[in-house]
């Protein structure tokens, strides 16, 4: 039964190396999807293209749904996988500020590494300039954000448990949300690319 590194199946090694390997392929489907190009991400601001939006909203609704599955039939226990504490005002806080870096960049964290590997500069300028984030942000924790990183705490809960219903019926609800966005969003790309086509 699953997972696999906390119940002691593979040792440290062996699941550095899985890691690895899941992280090389990840980065490989992220390149070949298209996804490392700003044009592309930055179309789900923009309104002409949302099909980044729509494979990690797939995905994330996958995950859940075989998350679930395999905890109800005993292949995983979901209590030994690890997620942290939620904090959620520095949690919307950061939020706004990587919307704000993606709509500027046209780069997430993990499409802008992809990027800057395939040698595109403004991926390059885009790690480089998380890289200073983060190593400003450790340098200047203790006097400006070790408060803030504390607020708004509602310890170790997610977001089915937080409104009082069941996995199985939060994730019906994500399932039926992700239907609706998907019919609504292809609506609004058909109509900003219409017009888009009409102005050129």
């Amino acid at each position: 039964m699953g997972p696999l590194f906390p119940t002691g199946a593979i040792g440290d090694e062996l699941n550095m190396l899985i890691g690895f390997i899941i992280g090389i392929g990840f980065g490989f489907l992220l390149e070949a999807a298209g996804f490392t190009n700003t044009r592309k991400l930055a179309g789900v601001f923009y309104g002409y293209d949302f099909v980044v939006l729509k494979v990690f909203f797939s995905a994330a609704i996958t995950a859940a749904i075989g998350l679930f599955l395999m905890n109800h039939y005993g292949l995983i226990d979901l209590n030994e996988i690890y997620y942290p504490k939620t904090f959620w005002i520095p949690t919307l806080i950061g939020g706004f500020i990587m919307a704000f870096g993606f709509i500027i960049g046209g780069f997430c964290p993990g499409t802008s590494i992809c990027a800057a590997v395939t040698g595109k500069i403004d991926a390059m300028i885009f790690v480089l300039g998380a890289i200073i984030g983060i190593v400003g942000y450790a340098f200047t924790y203790e006097p400006l954000w070790e408060h803030l990183r504390g607020t708004g705490k509602m310890g170790k809960v997610d977001i089915a448990h937080w409104m009082g219903i069941s996995d199985g019926t939060f994730i019906l609800i994500m399932t039926i949300i992700a239907a609706i966005t998907f019919f609504a969003i292809t609506v609004i790309q058909k109509r900003v690319t219409a017009k888009r086509d009409y102005q050129l």
